[in-house]
Order: structure tokens, then sequence, then C-alpha cells
């Protein structure tokens, strides 16, 4: 504003001269003074009279003091005012560093034919620049999250009015007010409490945004930086996240789905629930449409064509347990790193859909029937690459992994290690033992049916599971030998050496359990499980690479044949015929004390998976066992997943016997006791006694009339 020139302020001369020549009025003559008597009869009326003007005198002297004190409320609150913004801005977090994205490093968990199924940490895509972003995405956020952009100046009364009645009408937060410059400033800035303060602070920092910042550029950032769930930032990571493909080839479809996102990203995440994506999807539509972006029947068109994402047909609900496995595992191989990386891991995804399906179908049949509330299962080859885990129901109510975690009991499961103990040993599937009452210092185990079935060879004990011979065999080869070879099997934890070793009573992992059972599939080869095969640096080199595995022989061909013969006899007509495919298969079943516990491990030439059923709480189920659901589940997996079908396991050629089934029983009793006086050897058991024929007439029967 110009200032007024210093001669327009003064009087001119003319004036001055007008005002010297005007005559001088005359001054009037005194008044006389009157009476005192007469001057108090007058001024009684005029008192009377000017009462009124009098009573207005008083009430504007009474209204100057409130005048003045709402003067100085006012002045004060101003002040203080002006102080309390001031102290918000001056707490203000630094903004000198708008264009540096701090985030922690990303990993991102693909299979080995590159299709990437999990992502951890925050995933920044390319940041680009506002002439880059497609249109689509654009318009589709603009309607949805801000209309009026390109109007306010960072802050929207009337959206906030708005907001805070539908709020106040709905008794709860429904509706947001914030404009996008308000959300960015949150996000670079501020944390997400819902506080007055960070409300103010939020305003404070929309205000400097406008300032410093053209409208195109602050829809950029936004853009560039906004959550949209899945640990993903920005449009381009995003659109590479859900569609595999960078966000300037995105479709209209595709935008409106990313843009609904931006309500809610978890609970409207295409990965967790599709159709509620597209629906939130058709919203944005709806309201494109309102603002002028889209024709009522070009919404309408790409309505019926919704976004899906890649490989959207394959629900891997609970994928996350492999990866929290795999995720674990990499500082192992490389230490700690801030470097953003890409694993590439063992993880087959049509193996993982049939596990998870092949579980989630016996527990919603028989779960509530049988009261059993959790199932976990693992599938690897049989050099142990994991192709398949399962830890739990699902994983969003649960994330405790009871596949790699959690330790339980495995029941017979472990008489596995037991009789490759005593194969090892020295003992042969035609050996025979006496089912009969064991008692060892007063620790009498039972048999899961309660009855003793006399003389059998420890392929039937085996295939059966009987508990005594179990007993017996590792009380003849020795308990250390068998704790022995739980470890170069790698079982860890502790074995003690208690006669109850042999009947699985010590807590071990469906990982390390099925892994042992790899070792037989595999011809005797150490395995230890993993599900890393690559690790780099995202654009960047390679810090890891798995070479062949160059793990020992621990276990000979010979005691491998022997336990493929009495675990392929368990599936072929023992306590796992319900897992019997049809093709080369071996296994074993384990059930624990009150069926709390029920497993089932087995193998092709291919493929080793074992399956768990149990509760959480270790409560008793209602007879499930190893016999039943886990059988049934592994037998769904296997048929779906075993490619080669093979008609039988690779074995060294072994010369049959032809004797009769009698003359075995007698000449292994023979040979055995002729071999232990001679060598000093473990004596054989002093309940091992050669049957009479008439005796033994069950039990031949029995193996004739097995298949």
């Amino acid at each position: 504003m110009k200032k007024a020139s210093k001669g327009s302020g003064g009087k001119s001369s003319a004036s001055k001269s007008r005002t010297a020549s005007y005559p001088q009025r005359p001054k009037p003559a005194p008044r006389k003074k009157k009476s005192t008597a007469k001057a108090a009869s007058r001024q009684s009326p005029t008192r009377r009279t000017s009462k009124g003007k009098r009573k207005s005198q008083r009430s504007s002297g009474m209204l100057t003091p409130i005048v003045n004190w709402g003067g100085a409320i006012a002045l004060w609150c101003l002040l203080l005012g002006g102080l309390f913004l001031g102290y918000f801005a001056y707490t203000l977090p630094d903004i000198s560093g708008i264009g540096v994205i701090e985030k922690r490093p990303s990993m991102v968990l693909q299979t080995a034919d590159g299709i990437r199924y999990s992502t951890y940490g925050d995933l920044y895509g390319d940041m680009l620049p506002i002439e880059d972003i497609p249109e689509n995405i654009k318009q589709a956020v603009l309607a949805t999250e801000d209309s009026h952009f390109y109007d306010h100046f960072g802050l929207n009364p009337v959206s906030l009015v708005r907001a805070a009645w539908r709020n106040y009408e709905a008794g709860r937060v429904v509706q947001g007010g914030s404009t996008i410059t308000q959300q960015l400033a949150k996000n670079l800035f501020l944390t997400p409490e819902r506080t007055l303060g960070r409300k103010i602070r939020e305003t404070l920092l929309a205000f400097w945004l406008e300032a410093e910042y053209s409208k195109d550029e602050i829809l950029a950032l936004y853009l560039n930086r906004v959550y949209f769930g899945s640990g993903t930032y920005g449009i381009d990571a995003a659109t590479r996240k859900y569609f595999s493909k960078p966000a300037p080839e995105m479709t209209m479809a595709e935008a409106a789905m990313l843009a609904g996102l931006l309500k809610a990203p978890s609970y409207y995440a295409p990965t967790r629930n599709l159709e509620r994506a597209q629906d939130r999807a058709s919203v944005v539509l709806n309201r494109m449409v309102v603002e002028d972006y889209l024709t009522p029947e070009e919404a309408e068109k790409i309505r019926s064509n919704p976004a899906v994402l890649v490989n959207a047909s394959q629900d891997f609900r609970n994928v996350r347990y492999f990866a929290d496995w795999v995720v674990s595992e990499v500082q192992a191989y490389i230490g700690r790193t801030t470097k953003d990386l890409v694993i590439t891991t063992t993880l087959d995804l049509e193996m993982q859909a049939d596990a998870e399906r092949a579980i989630e179908a016996r527990l919603k049949a028989e779960g509530t029937a049988m009261d059993v509330s959790q199932g976990a299962f693992v599938a690897m080859s049989p050099t142990g690459a994991v192709k398949a885990m399962i830890g739990g129901r699902t994983y969003s109510e649960s994330v405790y992994n009871r596949a790699t975690v959690a330790r339980r009991q495995p029941g017979s499961v472990f008489k596995t290690v037991v009789y490759l103990a005593g194969f090892e040993n020295g003992l042969a599937p035609d050996d025979i033992f006496n089912d009969s009452p064991v008692n060892i210092d007063g620790w009498q185990p039972n048999n899961y049916t309660n009855k003793y079935n006399g003389a059998m060879t420890l392929r039937e004990a085996f295939a059966r599971s009987i508990n005594t011979v179990a007993v017996k065999v590792t009380e003849q080869v020795g308990r250390d030998k068998v704790a022995g070879m739980a470890k170069n099997l790698g079982l860890t934890g502790n074995f003690p050496l208690h006669p109850s070793i042999s009947l699985g009573t010590y807590e071990v992992s469906l990982l390390e359990m099925t892994a042992a059972h790899a070792v037989i599939a595999n011809g005797g080869t150490t395995v230890l499980p993993y599900g890393v095969l690559q690790i780099r640096e995202k654009d960047g080199p390679v810090l890891y690479q798995r070479q062949t595995s160059g793990q020992g022989k621990i276990i000979t061909a010979a005691t491998i044949n022997k336990m493929q013969d009495v675990m392929s006899a368990t599936i072929q007509w023992g306590t796992g015929k319900a897992a019997n495919p049809g093709f080369a298969a071996a296994g074993k079943t384990g059930t624990t004390q009150d069926y709390r516990d029920a497993w089932f491990i087995g193998f092709t030439p291919d493929l080793v998976a074992g399956v768990w059923f149990g509760n959480d709480d270790g409560s008793a189920t209602k007879r499930v066992n190893g016999s039943n659901l886990p059988a049934i589940t592994w037998k769904d997996f296997i048929t779906h997943s075993e490619t080669s079908h093979a008609v039988a396991f690779n074995q060294l050629e072994e010369k049959k016997s032809t004797d009769s089934i009698w003359d075995r029983i007698v000449n292994a009793f023979s040979n055995r006791n002729s071999a232990s006086q001679s060598s000093g050897g473990a004596p054989v058991s002093d309940d091992l006694k050669i049957p009479e024929k008439k005796d033994s007439f069950d039990y031949l029967e029995k193996q004739r009339q097995m298949p």
C-alpha cells in the first residue's frame, strides 16, 4: 500500500487566511445568580424528568467495564492461542529430509521359477514423476480421497464439518475429513496416533507443504509414498506386488482396486479377500462417475471385468508359515544386513495348495466331531528341500508354527528310529520276537489294543505298531544306540535313556521328524531341511547360492532296504493302510496317550511328507490316531502331488527265502541264540521261546490271510 505524501496531512495558507478574516463573536453577558429557594424549586422537576437519561448514562457506565474485560479476555485468548500454535510449530518434526525415505530393509520371497509370494519389511517401487503416473490412478484417488484437492489450501473445512457430523450420527469414526495434503503430512512426518496435538501438527505441516510445493508435486509425493497393504508403499510397488507389472501399465480396473485399498489397506487387501477388494473397487468407480471422470456406461464395463491378482486362483492363505521359517534362517546364511533382498526358495506353490486343502478338508469334516482343532504338515524332497509347510489351520488366527516350533511326543512314529538302530545292529525284518507282556523295573507298557499276539516277525511288529516288541528291540540293541540313532538322524533335544524312549515319549518337531524319514527315502544320507536356494541384493550381487548337498552317509544301504521293507508293509496291510496311494510308498503311524497327538510320516521315491493333528493345549481328542486323520490326509496330498507313481523302491538285490514261515521261526531262533552265545552279544529276551506248532496256529493263519 502506498504511503500518503507528507503535504497532504497539513493545512494550506489559504485556509489560515480565511480563518483569520472571520469576525470575532462577542462574549455573552454573565447571568445573575438566582436565590437558593427558587433554584431548588426549579431543579426538582428537572431531575424528575431527566431520570431516564441518567439511568441510560448509568447503564452505559456499567457496560464499559464489561467491554474492557471482554477485550482483555480476547487479547489473552489471542496471546495464548498464538503461544499454543507456536509451541506446536516449534515441536514439528524435521522437514528438511522430505525426499529421504526411511524404511526397513525388504525381503521378497519367490519360487524357483520367479513367482513372488511373500514380502517382509517396507517394499518401495520406483519413484515416479507426476507425468509418468497414469491418469486413471490419479483420477481414482482424487475421486475417493479428495475431490477438491486442486481447490483448497491444504485444509477442507466443508469436508471436516461433514465428517464430524457423520461421525457424530454414527457414534464412532466412520469418515475422515483429511485432505490428500494432510494425509501426506501424516505419512511423511507423523505417527498414526489419534490425538489433538497430532491433528494440529498435521494441519500446520499441510499448510507448509501447500506453500512449498505445487499441487502436482504434492499428488506425486502422495502416490509414491502412500501405503497399499502387504508391506508395499507407492503405486509402483503396489502394481508389481498385486499385478506383476510396473505402474504405467495398470488398467482402469486395477487403478480402481488400488485406490480402494487406501481406506483400509489390510481389510481390503486382495491377497486376503479378492471379492471384497473388487466390491470396494466398484465403489471407487461409482465415485468416479459422480466426479465426471467416467460415464456410467464406462464404469459398468470396467465393473464387469474386475481386476484379479496374478495366480489369484490359488489362495495361499498359510504360505506365511513357510515364509516366516525361511526369513528366520536368512541371518544364518549371510549375517545381518540393511540391504533389500530377493530370496529364491524351495517352495512349490501347487504342493502348498494341495497341503492346505488336505489339512482343511479333514479339520472341516472331522474337527468338531473328534475334538481336534489344529493340524500341521511338511513336505520335502528326499534331500531335504521343503516343498510345502502348514504350521496351523489359519495363519491370520495364529502365527504359531506347529511344524517347526511346536515340540510334541511322536508316539509310535519314533519306532522308525528304534528299528533303524536294530537293523544297523544285525536284526532283520524276518527275525521273530514274542509279543508278550514286558516289565522293566515296574514299567509295564501295553499294546494299543491291550492284547498280545505271541511270536511274530519284526515286519509284522512294525506294521502293526506293537509296543512290546519295540521295547524288546530297544533293550536288546541298547537304549544308547537308539538315542544315538536319533541324534544321527537330526533329532534335537534330550533323550534320557529311560525304557520308554522306544515308544516316543520325548518331544520332537514335525520338521525334524519328517527330515529323519527323508534319510530312509534317500538311501541313508544325512538330511538338513532347507528352504533357501539363493539370496541376492535387489538389483545387486548374489550373497548366497546353495550348492549340491555334500552330507555324508550315515546308514548303510542294507539297513535302508530293511527299513523300507517294514515301512512298506505298514502302508500295504498295517496300521497305515488308509494312506495307501496305490503305488510305491512307505510310512509309519503314531499316536500318543489319550489321543493327544496323531502322526503319519511317509515317503515315496520322490517325496517325503509328515502330518500331525492335535490341540494346542495338549487336551485329548476323540480317538484321533495315526491310522485315521493323518493317514487319510497324507494320502490325499500324495496322490495329488506325487507324479512318478513308481511301482517299487530301488533296493539292493537280496536272495529271497524259500523256507516256510515255520522253518523261518525255528531258524531265526536257533541262529540268533548261537550268534549271541558265540559273540558274547546281548542275550535273547527270556520271553522269546520257540512256540509249539499248536500254539502258533493263530499266528500262521494271520500271515496267510495278510495281503
